[in-house]
């Protein structure tokens, strides 16, 4: 533990925060966690069969988050950069091993977020059997609208989650064709890490992944929870 006198080598970074809808509170990210091929219809056209599979997971950095009003820059060393439309589970407070019936005690609100990835640097990662930081979670990469309280929108389990690029529908599908629902992946999660407040889960995208170039916008929307808009810088 530091002391209140402990002088830095350098300044630390500040802590990245999604702001809180409707409210001048923001809240702290710990991590974030991202959930692979939770959408049966995704599994497929990624090439895998979404039966076989217990639910797995990676990460991005906290400081990746863009929030809403900002742009999303495209990012460097890639020709072929995917949108994935999620939801986005904020929690509250975490622990080992969360009972299934206990989980969704832990989350604070939720989001509608993006997975940006690097399609053609996470392809040559899994041919090589290397990990997927660089498709995953390269800077800007999870821009994220802002928070919105669990007593506001309750605990979405059900309702469209779609994309449109430039006005056009990309993505389209609905919440309750997750695989794993949300207390099963806090529950699960909960046996590899410690969940902490503060951490969010990317709960997975449908079908319709797919390319943008700059000057695209792309507007991301989930049913009673929000819908927002970044453009393609």
């Amino acid at each position: 533990m530091t002391s209140i006198n402990t002088a830095y080598v350098f300044k630390p970074a500040p802590v990245p925060t999604l702001p809180v809808a409707n409210s001048q509170a923001l809240f702290p990210v710990h991590r974030i966690y991202c959930v692979g091929r939770n959408f049966a219809d995704h599994a497929i056209e990624m090439g895998h069969d979404p039966n076989k599979e217990p639910p797995f997971f990676f990460q991005k950095n906290p400081d990746t988050l863009v929030v809403a009003g900002a742009d999303f820059p495209y990012p460097p060393e890639t020709n072929d950069v995917h949108h994935e439309v999620e939801l986005v589970v904020a929690l509250q407070s975490g622990g080992d091993n969360i009972p299934l019936e206990k989980a969704l005690d832990c989350v604070y609100g939720y989001a509608v977020g993006l997975d940006m990835t690097r399609r053609d640097l996470q392809g040559e990662a899994k041919k090589l059997g290397r990990p997927w930081e660089t498709g995953k979670a390269f800077e800007q990469s999870a821009p994220c609208g802002p928070l919105h309280p669990v007593a506001a929108v309750g605990h979405p389990t059900q309702g469209a989650i779609w994309l449109k690029v430039n006005g056009e529908i990309r993505q389209n599908g609905d919440l309750n064709q997750m695989i794993w629902k949300v207390p099963e992946m806090i529950s699960y999660l909960s046996r590899l890490f410690t969940l902490r407040a503060g951490d969010l889960i990317f709960a997975g995208t449908p079908a319709g992944v797919g390319a943008i170039v700059k000057g695209d916008e792309m507007v991301a929307h989930v049913d009673g929870v929000d819908e927002v808009a970044f453009k393609v810088v």
